[in-house]
């Protein structure tokens, strides 16, 4: 039997006030966030028709990385790769940090490579292919000592590979939010090794996440600046003749920062790629709504389009909220419309990864009597695991059981529940949190 999406009716047992404004960015198919979920400092890459997130996962980090891999660049399946872990990129000088800011290439010898921090120091690992498997590539030490600038973090590590054939790799980052640095060498063909001394190649108001990108024959070393964790991060840029510099500031920068008309706060930390021969911004922006309560720092993926010029300029950024990201890739389950019966149930309907809906029971209503094959459920945390089942019903008060109650984890979660009714119905003994439900 085909799979087909369904429109539904919803209604949920947390209930909003009538009164209660909604959120300007509370839109229906909006394209940013790009991930349903918390992730942060992403890395992007291409192979095989397939395209590959790899992340930070928020709050604040994990013992592994994120991995999001997507066949149309808008509908996304999370897992997590085998290397890194925090146990096994831990040396005699790792810091207590987690696992964050991965950056992965393929290189001239056909491998792809994975730059990496770990307790403030830089990991690489290789594979044959972006879905792995990954393994340690420099023999169970860092490639970067937390002590080899102990004023410095020694983070955000990003490999460059020019026209030629020559890669370089970039890192750093300050103490406190303050003194970044930027530490700039080339890389042996292996990519393992250093090719000469590393250089101080530090542009006005860095502080972290370098990325290069190369644009005619200008070298643009774009980077952070300001505090991810408040409304002050932003990406800026400098120009360079060679990819060590000397970089000079870029006329018009910072290029995307904080815009609070368009709900858009403290982006950065960011990923350059190109799509179908247009320039593209991957980067992560705090999750809304914004300031979260609690201490929990929650940053979303999100995605722009870039403009170059080839004399050594990057046109500012237009950050969206909004519809599907143009060129990049097309809506999200097209043609899928969820009618809401308030604003609460609606949240886990509207195709929207900024809103979150909560509760302990979320009620479908198919509108008729119709066959179901499966729920589709995207949750708030891809990592961890979520009691419940689903229940179906002809009338909406008595229910038969189609899934148990169980522990499940991922993102999506699919549960097959075969079946005919009107009304279904997702019950979380311990309370849940999904950015959407589909229903199959």
């Amino acid at each position: 039997m085909a799979i087909r999406p369904l429109l539904l009716a919803l209604a949920a047992t947390a209930i909003v006030a009538a009164d209660a404004p909604a959120p300007r960015w509370d839109t229906p198919g909006d394209g940013n966030p790009l991930l349903p979920g918390y992730f942060a400092d992403p890395s992007i890459v291409h192979d095989g028709g397939r395209w590959y997130i790899y992340a930070t996962i928020d709050p604040w980090g994990g013992d592994r990385l994120g991995m999001w891999t997507s066949d149309n660049g808008r509908d996304w399946r999370f897992s997590t790769p085998d290397w890194p872990t925090k146990q096994a990129a831990t040396s005699p000088t790792s810091g207590d940090a987690k696992v964050w800011a991965p950056s992965v290439v393929r290189a001239p010898n056909g491998r792809w490579y994975m730059y990496v921090s770990v307790g403030s120091e830089v990991w690489v690992g290789s594979a044959p292919s972006p879905a792995g498997p990954w393994r340690d590539a420099h023999g169970g030490t860092p490639l970067i000592r937390r002590d080899f600038a102990p004023a410095y973090h020694m983070i955000d590590a990003e490999a460059f590979v020019d026209d030629d054939g020559r890669a370089y790799l970039y890192w750093g980052s300050g103490l406190n939010w303050t003194n970044g640095h930027c530490f700039a060498v080339r890389l042996k063909p292996d990519m393992v090794s250093f090719d000469g001394t590393p250089r101080d190649v530090t542009p006005s108001h860095y502080f972290e996440g370098p990325f290069m990108v190369k644009a005619g024959r200008k070298y643009l070393l774009t980077y952070s600046d300001g505090n991810t964790t408040k409304d002050t991060y932003k990406v800026r840029y400098a120009v360079g003749d060679t990819p060590f510099g000397p970089f000079t500031e870029g006329p018009n920068s910072p290029i995307l920062q904080t815009d609070r008309a368009r709900d858009v706060i403290s982006p950065g930390h960011h990923a350059v790629f190109r799509s179908g021969g247009q320039a593209y911004i991957l980067y992560h922006r705090q999750a809304l709504p914004w300031p979260q309560s609690g201490d929990a720092v929650l940053r979303q993926v999100a995605v722009d389009p870039l403009v170059l010029g080839t004399d050594g300029t990057i046109a500012p950024v237009v950050p969206s909220h909004g519809g599907p990201v143009r060129g990049f890739a097309t809506a999200r389950h097209a043609g899928l419309r969820w009618r809401a019966a308030d604003a609460e149930s609606a949240k886990a309907g509207d195709d929207n990864y900024a809103t979150l809906w909560r509760g302990e029971t979320l009620v479908a209503d198919l509108g008729e009597r119709r066959a179901v094959t499966a729920s589709r459920l995207l949750p708030e945390f891809p990592t961890r695991s979520y009691r419940f089942g689903v229940e179906a019903s002809d009338d909406g008060h008595h229910w038969r059981s189609v899934a148990p109650i169980a522990e499940r984890q991922g993102s999506p979660i699919v549960v097959p529940h075969p079946a005919s009714a009107r009304f279904l119905r997702l019950t979380f003994p311990d309370g849940g949190a999904a950015w959407e439900w589909l229903v199959e």
